[in-house]
């Protein structure tokens, strides 16, 4: 086993971090969020999300975050979209990337989008299509890959199958969440073995919830086999509101501070990223969940 030189990481904090957040965050400190983030040196930052406001209130500010973000070079600023509408509200308010999500369990995507999964590929056919022909790129989220909270375990050859999928409609990279964070490391490396199979390793990403600490563990396990992308969130914000007691994220400080720690490269400052981590904590009104922001706090 050999591990990657560099990896990058993406940070979901603005939009997955975000979304269920009740209090109103407002629309500057979300794009003080992304900037500040930017000069820390992230080069992939999920900003925000086009969805329905009367089910997500939090990115109902999609298009002005997108407006008044700094935008730097090589830096690039995704954006969650479920379908045709949100695809071109996205476009009209600038954006160059997006995003599309579905979900390895049957029962999870029909509670979590109302739709089965079969529903939710044919739904995202359409916009993939219009997102080749703009030269748009497009990013695919699998959810539940190691459990689901309705259905319990989830085959691994459904997750194959909804990869494979995303990858084989134009996806360019495909992130394997394991959305209510039961995943261990040899549970975490059959998967993505599984996946890899039919995927290559190169357009795959992984995204852990820590419920269960386990998170650092299982990205270990899997740069261990080779993937190179890793998805988190600044302070460890977000959760899965679908999911009884699944805490967030894993903190992009823990990851980084993990990385940089087995000599492998990031391009991120980490000084810069636990202060954000911080900032962003208090303003939500809570202590961060990065265990390295609280270690380097005392």
């Amino acid at each position: 086993m050999s591990l990657p030189a560099e990896v990058r990481i993406v940070e979901v904090g603005p939009r997955d971090g975000l979304q269920n957040e009740k209090i109103d965050i407002g629309t500057a400190n979300k794009i003080d969020l992304i900037d500040r983030l930017a000069q820390a040196g992230l080069r992939s930052i999920e900003a925000t999300a086009f969805v329905s406001p009367k089910w997500v209130p939090q990115m109902a500010d999609a298009s002005a975050v997108l407006a008044g973000i700094a935008r730097r070079p090589g830096v690039s600023y995704p954006v969650l979209v479920p379908n045709e509408q949100g695809y071109e509200r996205a476009r009209a308010a600038g954006a160059d990337e997006i995003a599309v999500f579905t979900a390895a369990s049957e029962a999870f995507s029909l509670k979590n989008t109302n739709a089965s999964i079969e529903q939710s590929l044919d739904r995202f056919r359409p916009v993939l299509d219009r997102a080749r022909h703009d030269g748009v790129k497009v990013r695919g989220y699998v959810s539940t890959v190691l459990g689901c909270p309705y259905q319990g375990d989830v085959p691994l050859a459904d997750v194959v199958r909804v990869a494979r999928a995303l990858h084989a409609m134009g996806c360019y990279e495909v992130s394997l969440g394991d959305t209510i964070g039961i995943g261990t490391p040899v549970k975490a490396r059959r998967m993505l073995k599984a996946v890899a199979a039919d995927v290559p390793m190169q357009a795959l990403a992984v995204h852990f919830h820590d419920t269960y600490g386990q998170a650092l563990a299982n990205v270990l396990a899997c740069l261990e086999e080779g993937v190179a992308v890793v998805d988190s969130a600044v302070s460890g914000a977000g959760g899965c509101p679908y999911a009884k007691g699944a805490s967030g994220n894993v903190a992009s400080e823990d990851v980084v501070y993990m990385l940089h720690g087995m000599g492998i490269r990031t391009g991120i400052q980490l000084d810069l990223l636990v202060e954000t981590g911080r900032w962003l904590a208090g303003l939500l009104g809570r202590e961060t969940d990065s265990r390295v922001g609280r270690a380097l706090a005392k």
